[in-house]
């Protein structure tokens, strides 16, 4: 048993430890510089290390597990109620400490380097994403004001280059010099985000976790590279119901007195598998996907009783039940219609 807890706040460049028993009771303080604290931990005898969930902290969770200490993060929302007075790093890391010895506190799973390696690549994708977005957007404010109006999307480009191409253009010729600037900028993006998409569904098809996922209707390679990515080991859920809550896709709750009040989806999760599951379950209710929905089935009764968009949220929610499902199971998916005998 180990009896000696260390909050570590991480920084940059200097770190403050908390040395503390199981009681509680204060060992030592100390600052630190990066060289410093690896040094310290290698030759302290093995503690359990807390750390807050933050960007560098996976990678020192992997460095201090090697040291033969146990590693524990937390998210910094559950060590902000436990910060006394004044905040400083030395506050914070015995904060840290203070959180961690709740027997309900929560914990992060760190990530792996896969995992962080993926989640670079998928972060990658949607940056450039953003960045064309931008581009096209700026493309058409510019020829809004001089009396040109498109729809919003990428299809509407072939128009664009017509307008622009047109040899008795109303538009002055140094604005159409900036166009064709943007328009080329925005072809050089979509050629750099075909390549990383290439590279997601590569990665997508050699990895067994991903090829799983990708068996169920509405999960393509970058919901199942998003899920590998961030997710947490699906064995740190008791239940599927467990992981739709962490992901957001349950009702806000304001009960008091015995009174349920259930509002929005709480929003409260990893934000890209949630949107991803959502827009996954909108392309199982388009028109023509609706025509492979089994009459009487629970699908059908919610599309005729309630708005599309709260079917997707819905549907979302069983979705991710049914990943929880099949990763702790290992098993592809099975469709619930084709299992129930005739």
């Amino acid at each position: 048993m180990k009896d000696t807890m260390i909050g570590v706040d991480l920084a940059k460049s200097v770190f403050q430890l908390h040395g503390a028993d199981m009681a509680g009771h204060l060992k030592f303080r100390k600052k630190m510089t990066r060289v410093q604290f690896r040094d310290f931990l290698a030759k302290h005898e093995p503690a359990v290390v807390v750390m807050e969930a933050c960007g560098s902290a996976s990678y020192w969770a992997r460095e201090v597990a090697k040291l033969g200490h146990e590693v524990r993060l937390i998210a910094p929302q559950y060590v902000r109620p436990f910060v006394k007075r004044q905040k400083n790093d030395a506050a914070d890391a015995e904060a840290i400490v203070v959180a961690a010895q709740r027997p309900e506190m929560r914990f992060v799973e760190p990530k792996s380097e896969d995992q962080q390696a993926c989640a670079v690549l998928f972060r990658a994708r949607e940056r450039l994403l953003h960045q064309r977005t931008e581009l096209v957007n700026a493309l058409r404010s510019v020829l809004y004001e001089y009396g040109h109006v498109f729809p919003r999307g990428l299809a509407h480009l072939k128009r664009i280059e017509a307008v622009l191409a047109e040899p008795a253009s109303d538009l002055p010729a140094l604005v159409r010099e900036e166009c064709q600037d943007l328009l080329e900028q925005i072809a050089e993006q979509t050629t750099r985000i075909e390549a990383k998409t290439a590279k997601a569904r590569n990665l997508a098809r050699t990895n067994d976790t991903a090829r799983r996922l990708q068996t169920m209707p509405g999960v393509g390679p970058q919901t199942a590279l998003a899920i590998n990515s961030f997710a947490p080991p699906m064995e740190s859920f008791k239940r599927g119901r467990d992981f739709a809550a962490w992901l957001g896709l349950v009702p806000r709750q304001y009960t008091s007195g015995g009174k349920e009040r259930l509002g929005r989806i709480s929003k409260a999760g990893q934000t890209d598998i949630r949107y991803l599951l959502i827009i996954g379950a909108m392309s199982r209710l388009t028109v023509l996907a609706r025509k492979s929905i089994q009459e009487g089935s629970w699908l059908a009764r919610m599309l005729h009783r309630k708005p599309l968009m709260l079917v997707a949220i819905g549907l979302a929610n069983k979705m991710a039940r049914t990943i929880w499902a099949m990763m702790t199971r290992k098993e592809d998916y099975r469709d619930p219609a084709s299992a129930v005998p005739a």
